[in-house]
């Protein structure tokens, strides 16, 4: 093999890998942490608090008025089908469809308002066990320096 020729092929090899994609594994530079520390999750209660709420007020906004309609659409579905349109019956299909999916979404809600309130709760739970921990642990330290002579 000719000198030449082997400069070759290290350079496509070379070309290669810089093309290959790599998985499992962030950017050396540790791009994507948005500020925060690489593998560090953050939970501010703000956040889960306002989460919360936004899922708490469209719950109780479609449950208020996602049924607006029902009435009027099962009255009109009942007089086409009286009369003799095929209409009536897509109508109150369309209604029932409507009624499923709603309590769907009504239960997503509901679902996730409840559990970011289990969740702030469990948070402050830990919080308050890992503060007393931490201070027990000062305190700790703290005597042993002083039977230390610091």
């Amino acid at each position: 093999m000719a000198w030449d020729e082997w400069e070759q092929l290290k350079q496509e090899v070379a070309q290669r890998q810089a093309t290959h994609m790599q998985l499992n594994q962030v950017p050396a530079d540790g791009g994507g942490g948005g500020g925060t520390p690489q593998g560090v999750l953050t939970v501010d209660q703000q956040d889960l608090a306002a989460i919360g709420n936004k899922a708490f007020d469209l719950w109780d906004s479609l449950g208020n008025h996602g049924r607006d309609a029902w009435s009027s659409s099962q009255s009109a579905a009942s007089d086409l089908k009286t009369q003799g349109f095929a209409g009536g019956g897509a109508l109150d299909h369309v209604q029932e469809r409507w009624e499923k999916q709603l309590t769907s979404l009504l239960d997503a809600c509901a679902h996730i308002s409840n559990h970011l309130e289990f969740t702030k709760k469990v948070h402050r739970g830990n919080e308050h066990f890992i503060s007393g921990r931490l201070s027990s642990i000062a305190t700790l330290d703290k005597g042993f320096r002083e039977e230390a002579g610091g």
